[in-house]
C-alpha cells in the first residue's frame, strides 16, 4: 500500500509539472490580460516583474514547487485572492453536483444493464441499447441547452404552473431570501437539470458495460449449473452473477466519479453554477497560471487517487485477488 501511494503521489507531481511546463510555455502573455487596453509596454513589464514572470521557466518553477510543499498555491492573478480559498468555494459545489449524480448513475444504469442482458437479443433490449447510444453520444452541452428549452422556456410558454418550470441557472433563485426546507426545495429545483443531465449520460455508459459484463456471466457454466439445482431466477441474479460483476463495477464506480466532475464543466458553464468547472474555465480564459495550477492539482489527484482507492478495494469484493 506505501509502494502504491508513494507511485500516486510521483504520479501526480509529474502531471502538475508537465501542466505548469504547458502553460508556461503556451503563447499569450498573463500579465497582458490584467492591464487596461490602453496601457503602456512599461506597465505590461511591471506587472509582469510584480507575478514574477519576468523570470526564467526554471526560477519560477522552483518557487511554484516550493510553495507547493507547504500547501500554498500562491494568489490568483484575476480573482486577487487565494487560491485555496477560491478552491474551497468552488468544490463543494462540484462535489455536489458529482456526487449526486453519480448515484444516480449507478442506482440507474447497473439496473437498465442486467436487463439488457437478461433480454438480450430482444425487443426490449434493441431499445435500450438504441436510447443508452443516443444520451451516450450526444455531447453535455447540447442536452443542457435542450433541458433548458423543454422544461424552462418551453414550460413557460406552455401555460404550465410556476412548480412545473424548472429554473435554468444559477445555484438559488436570485433576489430571493430564503432559510430552512423552503432554501434547500430551492436548491434541489435548481440542481434537477445538472445532476439529471449528468446522470443520464453516465447512467448510459454504465449500462452498456453492464450488459457486457453480465451477459458474458450469464454464459459460464456455474450459472448454467445454479439454474439446473432449480435456484430463482432472484437468486442466480443476485447471488452468483451480481456476486460476480461486483470487483468491475467497483472499479468502475472509482473511475466514474473523476469523470463525473471533469465532465461537468460544460453543465456547469450552461448552468451558471459556481463550481469546479466553471472556475478552471475562467481562469485558463485569463491566464491565471496559479489557480489553473489549483484546479489541475485537484481534478490530478481527484482522479489518481480514485484509481488507487478502486485498486485497494478489489481485495475486499473479490477473494481471488486477496492472495
Amino acid at each position: 500500500m506505501l509502494r502504491r501511494v508513494a507511485g500516486a503521489l510521483l504520479l501526480l507531481w509529474l502531471v502538475l509539472t508537465i501542466t505548469f511546463a504547458l502553460i508556461r510555455l503556451a503563447p499569450g502573455d498573463a500579465a497582458a490580460f490584467l492591464v487596461p487596453p490602453a496601457a503602456t509596454a512599461a506597465d505590461i513589464a511591471r506587472i509582469r516583474a510584480e507575478l514574477g514572470l519576468d523570470q526564467s521557466i526554471a526560477v519560477q518553477y522552483a518557487r511554484w514547487a516550493s510553495t507547493l510543499l507547504r500547501a500554498d498555491f500562491g494568489e490568483s492573478f484575476s480573482l486577487h485572492r487565494p487560491v485555496l480559498s477560491a478552491l474551497r468555494d468552488a468544490i463543494p459545489v462540484s462535489a455536489g453536483l458529482g456526487g449526486a449524480s453519480l448515484l444516480l448513475t449507478f442506482l440507474v444504469g447497473v439496473p437498465i444493464g442486467v436487463v439488457q442482458a437478461i433480454c438480450r437479443g430482444r425487443a426490449i433490449d434493441r431499445v435500450l441499447t438504441v436510447m443508452t447510444t443516443v444520451v451516450y453520444a450526444a455531447p453535455s452541452f447540447w442536452l443542457a441547452l435542450a433541458l433548458v428549452a423543454i422544461f424552462t422556456y418551453g414550460a413557460a410558454a406552455w401555460g404550465l404552473p410556476e412548480a412545473m418550470r424548472l429554473p435554468a441557472f444559477a445555484l438559488r433563485t436570485p433576489g430571493a431570501s430564503l432559510h430552512g426546507w423552503p432554501a434547500a426545495i430551492d436548491l434541489a429545483r435548481h440542481a434537477v437539470l445538472p445532476v439529471a443531465i449528468l446522470a443520464a449520460i453516465g447512467a448510459a455508459g454504465i449500462a452498456r458495460y453492464t450488459r457486457s459484463s453480465v451477459a458474458d456471466v450469464l454464459e459460464q457454466d456455474f450459472v448454467r449449473t445454479a439454474r439446473a439445482k432449480g435456484l430463482a431466477p432472484s437468486a442466480v441474479y443476485f447471488r452468483h452473477v451480481l456476486r460476480t460483476v461486483l470487483p468491475a463495477l467497483v472499479v468502475l464506480f472509482a473511475l466514474a466519479l473523476p469523470g463525473l466532475v471533469a465532465g461537468s464543466i460544460f453543465v456547469e458553464q450552461v448552468f451558471a453554477w459556481p463550481g469546479m468547472g466553471r472556475l478552471m474555465v475562467s481562469a485558463i480564459v485569463a491566464r491565471d497560471y496559479p489557480l489553473v495550477m489549483g484546479a489541475t492539482a485537484v481534478y490530478a489527484a481527484l482522479v489518481i487517487f480514485a484509481n488507487l482507492a478502486g485498486d485497494l478495494a478489489l481485495p475486499l469484493v473479490d477473494p481471488r485477488r486477496r492472495a
